[in-house]
């Protein structure tokens, strides 16, 4: 991959780059709800069934499409569309915008230590949407500045 390429436009990258653009910080894998009459996103404690925790990553990324229906798979012509349900944190949403991604990010980092004890990530943060528990108990779990 080329120096600081997560300097260049999004348009510009690799395929290898633009994955590796990811936070992998887990908030897209959160569970998220939408109130009707705000658009208002409330982020909740729970993640995809795919996330593993303790990971902080998708225990099957290369084949979450085939098992999770709506996961997002984002691409630079979906952004627009999808960018309420990232947050502002995204490397994505903050390089469309043509900002410099977090200073926590790993690649700024040589890895994901200072995103993760600057919780930064939901790393060990997360209950599996497959538990059975009340939405309602999810919801307050997660602070706002999480969210768009």
């Amino acid at each position: 991959m080329r120096d600081q390429f997560w300097e260049l436009p999004l348009a510009e990258l690799t395929n290898d780059e633009w994955e590796s653009l990811c936070d992998r910080c887990g908030k897209c894998c959160l569970i998220k709800l939408e109130d009707e009459d705000t658009n208002e996103i409330v982020y909740t404690s729970l993640a995809c069934k795919l996330f593993d925790t303790g990971a902080c990553a998708c225990s099957n990324y290369t084949g979450r499409k085939d098992i999770v229906d709506d996961c997002l798979q984002l691409t630079i012509e979906s952004i627009p569309d999808n960018r309420h349900w990232l947050p502002e944190s995204c490397a994505y949403i903050r390089r469309y915008d043509n900002k410099p991604i977090a200073s926590w990010h790993p690649l700024l980092n040589n890895g994901d230590k200072a995103m993760h004890e600057g919780k930064h990530s939901m790393k060990n943060r997360t209950q599996s949407e497959d538990i059975m528990v009340e939405l309602e108990d999810a919801i307050p779990f997660i602070d706002r500045t999480l969210g768009p």
